[in-house]
């Protein structure tokens, strides 16, 4: 579980405010639901234009990617059988002081189906994808430069009702408790998985994420490519 100590050091605007800031904040919790809705979908121009030219995103099975690599192996994912769903579960925006800047903070399920055999199921993922947003001077529009995500607990979900595959715990083991499961089925597909992601059971890399995305409000360089 998480803890009950705040991780923020302070508040930014995100929730009222003047007009502008309702605005913006809507703007930005839109933009991040658009990765459900379009990936989901494979609207990939929709999907794309929600980030800027150099975006890189996050996943447990890509690892860092500029988001047109993402895009092109999410589609070779996607001939090939991977089936990922999301659901998106509340979304909130906070706004830098200088109002260029946000984080937009949405909460989401990754469901991902499995077939091992005759055995089908799926590894639902509870997350927060987290949106490190700029607003572009040229157009005014807001943009995501960065995603990553937490990763907060996961689960085995039989697709029968009652058939699971049966996994070698200290294999399981190996992955960061958050998301193992998820790990341990995307492993077997063959994927390098990530796990250097943020969880709450780490909490070197969960307070990392925290500090991160204050020097991204506060206008501060971030650095979000971690060994």
């Amino acid at each position: 579980m998480t803890s009950p100590a705040d991780p923020h050091t302070r508040t930014w605007s995100h929730v009222n405010g003047s007009s502008q800031d309702v605005l913006d904040r809507y703007a930005v919790t839109e933009l991040c639901k658009g990765w459900p809705v379009y990936r989901d979908a494979s609207e990939w121009m929709n999907y794309r234009s929600l980030f800027t030219d150099d975006a890189c995103v996050w996943t447990t099975w890509s690892s860092d990617l500029p988001v047109d690599k993402f895009i092109e192996v999410s589609k070779e994912g996607k001939k090939n059988g991977v089936f990922i769903m999301h659901r998106e579960c509340g979304t909130l925006a906070e706004l830098g002081d200088s109002r260029t800047r946000a984080i937009g903070k949405m909460k989401a399920t990754i469901t991902h189906r499995f077939n091992e055999g005759d055995v089908a199921y799926d590894v639902d993922c509870d997350c927060r994808f987290i949106f490190f947003c700029e607003k572009q001077a040229a157009t005014q529009e807001w943009k995501a430069k960065y995603v990553k995500l937490f990763y907060e607990k996961d689960k085995v979900v039989p697709v029968d009702g009652q058939t699971v595959p049966k996994w070698d715990k200290s294999e399981l083991s190996t992955y960061p408790e958050g998301y193992r499961h998820l790990a341990m089925a995307q492993a077997k597909l063959g994927y390098e998985i990530d796990v250097n992601l943020p969880t709450p059971h780490d909490k070197g890399l969960w307070k990392r994420m925290y500090g991160e995305m204050e020097n991204w409000l506060e206008g501060r360089e971030v650095d979000l490519h971690w060994a």
